[in-house]
């Protein structure tokens, strides 16, 4: 009688252990995959950025050329400026 308690408690602890560890890896994959989602909303966060910048290009263009589209809005904000300079005058 006697061994077999020992024998029940040796399993026990054994199943113990190995659930120990199981948690132990399963906190390890949740601490990645918290840091993967982390890394991915910063890069989709980033290309939203950049999807509202060339749409913002294409608007301005208004033919999609994105070189045109740069001097146009050089052009807006130099006349932005003339603007805020005659008001402060």
């Amino acid at each position: 009688m006697l061994e077999d308690v020992r024998t029940s408690i040796e399993k026990l602890i054994a199943l113990y252990e190995k659930e120990r560890q199981r948690a132990d890896s399963l906190a390890e994959e949740l601490e990645r995959s918290r840091s993967e989602l982390a890394a991915c909303r910063e890069d989709a966060a980033e290309l939203d950025a950049q999807i509202d910048n060339l749409k913002l290009q294409y608007a301005f263009s208004g033919a999609g050329d994105p070189q045109l589209a740069r001097e146009r809005i050089g052009r807006l904000i130099r006349e932005i400026d003339r603007c805020i300079r005659l008001l402060e005058k």
